[in-house]
């Protein structure tokens, strides 16, 4: 079921921040490269305990799924995007929750762990978020959190080489920076320690794991067709200059590349206890 809360924070400019238009896709391109970092945030996360467990931010509910599996009872998701959490149920995930990640809907304490997967780098402010993670998480219960190392590779380098021949390198990056405000400084161990440790969390520990995709070049696309900076460059575009754009880089990646291609993708893992 759906849990809408108090009185409708969730209500979002229908711009290209928003996730609500391409649930579906990011479900089907994304969620199987998510997977995978989910399943290793429960597992460090520790045993199932007493309380339940929140994945907040939950998109379209893995790392909500990957908890299911491991045997948390309950689990609750809760994220801002009703399409992606429609998704979430489609995955298994039942109690679902409506609401804005740095507004809670839940009492002082009510879980015995709290997760956010790829979250920390999007929210305006993460130290409100985390504050709000800690509050509704029982003591000496678990906070995890998984970031990905946004390093560059020769992938990304042509997406956005032709992405910054049909508009500026300023603008993608100032796309960028208001679309994921904290994905380079989540990029390393110590910030994320730092933070979580800011929140009040103690005997921090931040892992990092490697895993390895092989992609259709039309679905690697896809895939960045739905990040921010596609979804930026979609409406600043319009349709005919956006199709013109899809055929470039389309051409460009089969020109360079044999499909399908084998991308890596780094995970940092951090978790931290909140005292009892």
């Amino acid at each position: 079921m759906f849990r809408r809360t108090r009185s409708d924070p969730v209500a979002i400019a229908p711009d290209w921040r928003s996730y609500d238009r391409v649930a579906e896709e990011y479900d089907r391109v994304r969620a199987p490269i998510h997977e995978p970092a989910a399943h290793d945030l429960v597992e460090v996360m520790g045993t199932p305990a007493d309380g339940g467990f929140l994945d907040v931010g939950a998109g379209t509910g893995v790392v909500a799924a990957a908890a299911e599996a491991a045997g948390w009872r309950p689990t609750v998701a809760v994220d801002r995007s009703l399409p992606m959490l429609v998704r979430a149920r489609g995955r298994g995930v039942h109690r679902l929750a409506l609401a804005d990640a740095v507004d809670l809907p839940f009492r002082d304490g009510r879980f015995g762990a709290v997760a956010g997967g790829f979250l920390l780098h999007v929210v305006p402010n993460y130290e409100t978020l985390l504050f709000d993670m800690a509050r509704v998480l029982r003591p000496g219960g678990a906070l995890g959190a998984a970031t990905w190392d946004w390093s560059r590779d020769e992938f990304s380098d042509t997406w956005r080489s032709v992405a910054e021949t049909f508009t500026t390198k300023d603008l993608l990056d100032d796309a960028m920076r208001r679309a994921a405000p904290w994905a380079e400084r989540f990029s390393k161990p110590d910030p994320l320690k730092e933070a979580l440790r800011e929140a009040g969390l103690r005997n921090i520990r931040v892992d990092r794991r490697q895993h390895r995709a092989t992609v259709s070049i039309e679905d690697y696309l896809a895939g960045r067709e739905i990040s921010a900076l596609g979804r930026f460059l979609r409406e600043i575009q319009g349709e005919t200059l956006w199709e013109r754009f899809r055929e470039r880089v389309a051409a460009t990646f089969r020109e360079r590349f044999a499909d399908p291609i084998g991308d890596t993708n780094d995970v940092l893992l951090a978790v931290g206890t909140k005292p009892a």
